[in-house]
C-alpha cells in the first residue's frame, strides 16, 4: 500500500504525534469494518472526536506558543514592563485545555504589582486564559439555559468539556464585558443594521412582564432557629422591561426585529433613548420609512414612546409617524363586553365584525362606543368587573390612536406581537424556570446577552466587545534596555 508523506515544519511539531494518532484510529477502524458485520459507529465518532480534538488543542499550543514575547523589556499601552520569570500556564479552547510556557512581566518601577503575560494580551483571553471563541460559546449556552445544561449538552456533543462552573463563571465575564461597553457596542450595532429595500416602516414597542427577584428578608424577632440561615432572603416579582424595533414591509408583516430587555429597577428613560437611538440610526439610512409606535393601553408606555420617538423628539413630519394601539387589545376587551351582551354563543360573530369595521371605518370607534352604551349593559358585573363599561372607557381614553383604516391604506403593522413575544422568549423562557431567583448584576448580563442572541445580533456584538482585549506587547531593543 502506498503512502502519502506530509512535511511539518520544526515549528508545528506540536501537530506530528495527535496527526498520526487520528490518521492510525481511521486506518484500524477501517480495517475492521471490512468482515461486513454491523458496526458501532458511535464508537467510531467518538473516536474520530478525541482524535480531532487532539489536533485542534495542537494547533492551539503551535499559536499560542508563538504569541509569547521573551526579551527582557515590553512596551504596553506605552508604559515599560521588565521581565520577571517564565512559567507554564493553561489555556482553554473548544476543544479543552492546553499547557502553554509563557514569559511574565510587571510594569516597570511598581513594586509587587500585577504580572501580565504577552500571551494572553495579544491573544486577547477572557478572564484567566478563555480564548475568545470559546469564552463567548460559553456565554451563548449561558443564554440560553441553565450552567448545567450547557455542561451536560456540550459533553454529549465532545465539545467544550468544561465544568457547569466554568460555564457560569465565564458566561458572566462576558455579560460583563459586554455592559462596560454596551452604549458603544449598541451604537455600532445600530450603524451596521442592514435595512433591507422592501423595508417601508419601522415600528417601536415597550411592555412589561414580572420577573422572580432574589431580595434580603428580615430575621424573624426573637432568637434565631438552630438552622435558620444567616441570610435569608425572599423571592418576589418585579416588573422588567422589554422594547422592540422592527422593520416591516409595505403590508405591514416583520421584517426583522431588534429586542431589548431591561431588569428590575430599570431607568425607563435610558430604555426609550436606546430605542430612539436605533430608530434614527435606521433613518438616517432610510429617511422614506414611515415610523409606528405600537404599545397596549398603559400610559406610562405612551408617554414613554412619545416623547422619544414621536415627530418632534425625531425631528420628522407629523404625518410620517403614526401610533396604534394594539389591536388585539381592543379586540380583547369587546370581546369580555360582547360576551356580557349577546352571550358567549355570540362573541365571535360581533367581534369579527367590529374588527371589519375598526378596519375599514374610520368612524368605527364611535359608532361602536354607540352601541356598547346603548346596550344597558355597563354596570353588568362579571365577576370584579364591568365589562361593558371598561370598554367604553378604554376607547373613550385611546380612540385617537385606534385610527386603524389609516394603518390599512398605508401598509403599516396594527399588532404589538413582536413585544409581546420578545416577553415570552426573551423573559418568560429564560428568566422564569420553576424555582429561579435573580439579582439584578447576573440578571442583567444573562438578559442583555440573550437580547443580542434574539436580535440576531450576537456575531457583532461579541466581535465589538472581545476585540478591544487584545493588545499589542512591542519587544524593545537590547540596547536601550540596557540603557
Amino acid at each position: 500500500m502506498e503512502n502519502i508523506v506530509i512535511e511539518i515544519p520544526t515549528k508545528l511539531k506540536y501537530l506530528a504525534a495527535p496527526i498520526r494518532r487520528l490518521v492510525d484510529d481511521i486506518d484500524r477502524a477501517i480495517a475492521q469494518a471490512g468482515d461486513g458485520r454491523a458496526c458501532d459507529y458511535d464508537v467510531f465518532e467518538e473516536c474520530i472526536a478525541g482524535d480531532a480534538a487532539a489536533v485542534e488543542r495542537a494547533s492551539h499550543q503551535a499559536m499560542l506558543t508563538s504569541l509569547d514575547v521573551d526579551t527582557p523589556v515590553v512596551t504596553i499601552n506605552g508604559k515599560r514592563y521588565r521581565r520577571v520569570g517564565r512559567g507554564p500556564d493553561d489555556y482553554y479552547t473548544m476543544a479543552g485545555p492546553v499547557p502553554v510556557g509563557r514569559t511574565l512581566y510587571r510594569e516597570a518601577g511598581v513594586r509587587n504589582g500585577p504580572t501580565v503575560d504577552p500571551v494572553s494580551l495579544r491573544a486577547g483571553v477572557v478572564g484567566d486564559g478563555w480564548l475568545p471563541r470559546t469564552a463567548q460559546a460559553m456565554a451563548h449556552d449561558i443564554q440560553r439555559g441553565t450552567s448545567r445544561e450547557a455542561a451536560e449538552s456540550n459533553r454529549v456533543k465532545c465539545r467544550l468539556p468544561y465544568s457547569r462552573c466554568s460555564f457560569e463563571r465565564v458566561g458572566h465575564l462576558v455579560g460583563e464585558q459586554y455592559q462596560a461597553c454596551r452604549v458603544e457596542v449598541e451604537d455600532a450595532l445600530a450603524q451596521l443594521m442592514s435595512v433591507p429595500p422592501e423595508a417601508a416602516s419601522v415600528s417601536a414597542s415597550i411592555d412589561r412582564v414580572s420577573i422572580p427577584m432574589e431580595e434580603p428578608r428580615d430575621r424573624p424577632v426573637g432568637r434565631p432557629r438552630k438552622d435558620a440561615p444567616k441570610n435569608p432572603v425572599q423571592r418576589v416579582f418585579k416588573m422588567a422591561y422589554c422594547a422592540t424595533v422592527t422593520l416591516h414591509d409595505a403590508k405591514g408583516k416583520s421584517l426583522h426585529t431588534v429586542r431589548y430587555g431591561w431588569m428590575p429597577p430599570t431607568d425607563t428613560e435610558a430604555l426609550a433613548d436606546a430605542l430612539a437611538c436605533d430608530v434614527a440610526a435606521i433613518l438616517r439610512k432610510r429617511p422614506d420609512l414611515r415610523v409606528v409606535l405600537l404599545a397596549d393601553g398603559a400610559p406610562e408606555m405612551w408617554n414613554l414612546l412619545e416623547s422619544h420617538l414621536g415627530a418632534k423628539a425625531l425631528g420628522l413630519d407629523p404625518q410620517q409617524v403614526f401610533s396604534f394601539l394594539d389591536l388585539w387589545h381592543v379586540l380583547e376587551k369587546l370581546g369580555k363586553a360582547a360576551k356580557i351582551i349577546w352571550g358567549a354563543d355570540a362573541v365571535d360573530e360581533h367581534v369579527v365584525g367590529w374588527k371589519r369595521r375598526l378596519l375599514r371605518r374610520k368612524s368605527a370607534v364611535k359608532s361602536i362606543l354607540a352601541e356598547l352604551r346603548m346596550s344597558g349593559r355597563e354596570w353588568v358585573r362579571a365577576g370584579d368587573e364591568h365589562p361593558v363599561h371598561e370598554a367604553i372607557t378604554y376607547l373613550d381614553n385611546n380612540g385617537e390612536r385606534m385610527q386603524y383604516k389609516r394603518a390599512v391604506e398605508h401598509g403599516l403593522p396594527v399588532g404589538s406581537g413582536n413585544v409581546e413575544a420578545t416577553c415570552k422568549s426573551l423573559v418568560q423562557q429564560r428568566m422564569k424556570r420553576p424555582g429561579s431567583r435573580w439579582k439584578y448584576d447576573s440578571g442583567e448580563r444573562v438578559l442583555q446577552l440573550r437580547a443580542l442572541a434574539l436580535s440576531d445580533r450576537w456575531r457583532n456584538a461579541m466581535r465589538l466587545t472581545l476585540a478591544p482585549l487584545a493588545t499589542s506587547v512591542l519587544a524593545e531593543m537590547e540596547e536601550k534596555a540596557a540603557a
